[in-house]
């Protein structure tokens, strides 16, 4: 009985060793392309937007609105932020007329963006001292609600959006 079945014949053609060469090539060359991207991206000089992006992420991880790489919690520290930001204004005041046109909107309109984050952040974090929310350095107030505003478990939630100041 054994002798009437035969072992299924593996039958490989030449059409399917050809694509799938032609697939290896593929990802082969997919994957070089990545690695000069890569390697073009380390070797490519530092411009002005990347001295712009560095301090509007401070400024931006101060306000809470990233979380710190490390720690993964959002963290306010509204001076911090304020010298980034007045560091920015600085760059754009000792830069004018010496910018291309969009240097100069891009370093404009981070800096106005940021200022308008930061008057909101640190007229909500007032706010929430004269309600008793929190105390002025940071502690949890006596009308601190009893559920961490970070999100469940007090651990940061970067889908977590605190209500708007004044509702």
């Amino acid at each position: 009985m054994a002798e009437d079945q035969e072992k299924p014949k593996l039958i490989v053609d030449e059409d399917w060793k050809s694509e799938a060469k032609r697939e290896k090539e593929k990802l082969s060359a997919q994957a070089a392309e990545s690695q000069q991207k890569k390697d073009e991206a380390k070797n490519r000089p530092i411009e002005f937007s990347d001295i712009v992006r560095m301090f509007a992420s401070q400024a931006a991880l101060y306000l809470g609105l990233i979380p710190d790489p490390q720690t993964k919690q959002a963290m306010l520290a509204p001076d911090m932020a304020a010298i980034n930001i007045d560091m920015l204004a600085v760059l754009e005041e000792k830069t004018k007329g010496n910018l291309a046109e969009t240097e100069a909107e891009e370093l404009a309109q981070t800096v106005k963006e940021l200022r308008a984050v930061f008057v909101e952040t640190t007229n909500a974090l007032q706010q929430a001292i004269a309600e008793g929310k929190i105390n002025p350095d940071g502690t949890p107030g006596p009308n601190a609600p009893a559920a961490p505003a970070a999100g469940p478990g007090g651990t940061f939630d970067p889908t977590f959006t605190p209500p708007p100041a004044g509702s």
